[in-house]
C-alpha cells in the first residue's frame, strides 16, 4: 500500500488544493460506497467499529486483532488510501510497534496513535486521562521505527485540551512533531479561536487534521473554511453511522409496525441494485476464467 500512502502524502502537501475530506468507514461495504462517491481517503474510526460490530460505545473495547481484520477487509475492497485509528496502540511502545507492523501489512496508508491511557474514551467524551508527554513521544518514536521501510504515514493525536488545556496540548503536540509524526491531530478544540491558535503554530510545518463530530465539542465548519484556517485533512469519523442509525431506527419500527417494506421501496436498493453496487457480475465473470470447462478443454 506504499503507493496509496505516497498519494495521500502528496495530496496533503498540495497547498493549492482543498483539504482532503476522509469519510468515516467501518467495513468493506461502507468503504466501497465512500470510494464510489469519490472520496480521496477513508478513515477507519475506532468508534464506528465499536458501534457497528459490537453495539458498544467508544471506550476502548475493540482489540488489535479485530482492528487488523477490519483493515484487511476494507483494503481488499478499495484502492482508496485508508487512515486507521489505532487508539493508544493497545499498550506500551512495544505493543505500538506490533500494532503498527500488523496494520501496515494489512494495508493501512496512515496509522493514528493517541496519548490517552487505557481504557481510552471517545475524544468528545468527558473523563479522559493521559500518559505523560514523554511516554507518548516514546510511543511515536517506536511507531516511526516500526514503520521504517514502509511509506505508511503516522498521525499523532493529543486529547490534552480537555484534560490540561490548550497551552499544554500545544506543547504535547510539539513533542509529537519532534518525535516523528507526519500528521498532527489536536482533538476537540472548543472554538475557532483555539483552532486558529493551533494552525498558526503548526500549519506551516506539518499537515493538520480537523475532526468533525456532530454534537461534539468542536464547531462544525465547511471544508473550505477549515482549509482557510490551515487544516489539510478533515475527517467525519462517525457521520455515516449517525445517518445509518437514524435511518435504521425508523426502518425497523416501520417494518415491525407494517409487516412490510412497501413504504421503503423508494429508499432501498433492490437485489439487483445491491449486486450492482457490490460488483457481483464482474466478480463472477472473473471467476469464470478458472471454471472447469475452461481448463478441461
Amino acid at each position: 500500500m506504499s503507493r496509496l500512502a505516497d498519494h495521500l502524502a502528496a495530496r496533503l502537501a498540495d497547498q493549492a488544493a482543498p483539504p482532503v475530506l476522509a469519510p468515516g468507514v467501518f467495513d468493506g461495504l461502507s468503504a466501497r460506497m465512500a470510494s464510489m462517491a469519490g472520496a480521496e481517503a477513508l478513515y477507519l474510526s475506532g468508534a464506528s467499529l465499536a458501534y457497528t460490530r459490537f453495539g458498544s460505545p467508544d471506550i476502548g473495547l475493540v482489540s488489535m486483532s479485530e482492528l487488523v481484520d477490519t483493515v484487511a477487509a476494507i483494503t481488499e475492497k478499495t484502492e482508496t488510501p485508508l487512515i486507521v485509528d489505532a487508539d493508544t496502540g493497545f499498550g506500551n511502545a512495544l505493543n505500538v510497534q506490533r500494532t503498527c507492523r500488523n496494520l501496515a501489512r494489512a494495508g493501512a496508508a496512515a496509522i493514528q496513535l493517541e496519548d490517552q491511557t487505557l481504557p481510552k474514551r471517545c475524544g468528545h467524551l468527558s473523563g479522559k486521562t493521559l500518559v505523560s508527554s514523554a511516554e507518548m513521544a516514546g510511543k511515536i518514536s517506536a511507531a516511526r521505527d516500526a514503520l521504517s521501510g514502509t511509506n505508511c504515514l503516522l498521525v499523532a493525536r493529543t486529547d490534552a485540551i480537555a484534560v490540561e488545556g490548550l497551552a499544554a496540548a500545544l506543547d504535547r503536540a510539539e513533542a509529537m512533531v519532534e518525535a516523528g509524526a507526519d500528521i498532527l491531530f489536536v482533538e476537540a478544540p472548543p472554538d475557532q479561536a483555539a483552532m486558529q491558535q493551533l494552525t498558526d503554530r503548526f500549519a506551516a510545518r506539518i499537515p493538520l487534521l480537523a475532526n468533525m463530530v456532530e454534537g461534539g465539542r468542536t464547531p462544525l465548519l465547511p471544508l473550505d473554511q477549515l482549509g482557510t484556517l490551515g487544516y489539510r485533512l478533515v475527517i467525519y469519523p462517525g457521520a455515516f453511522v449517525r445517518a445509518m442509525t437514524h435511518l435504521g431506527t425508523a426502518f425497523y419500527a416501520d417494518l415491525l409496525r407494517d409487516g412490510s417494506t412497501a413504504s421503503w421501496q423508494d429508499r432501498m436498493l433492490d437485489l439487483g441494485g445491491l449486486n450492482t453496487l457490490l460488483g457481483t457480475d464482474e466478480i463472477l465473470q472473473a471467476g469464470a476464467r478458472y471454471d472447469e470447462d475452461v481448463f478441461g478443454k
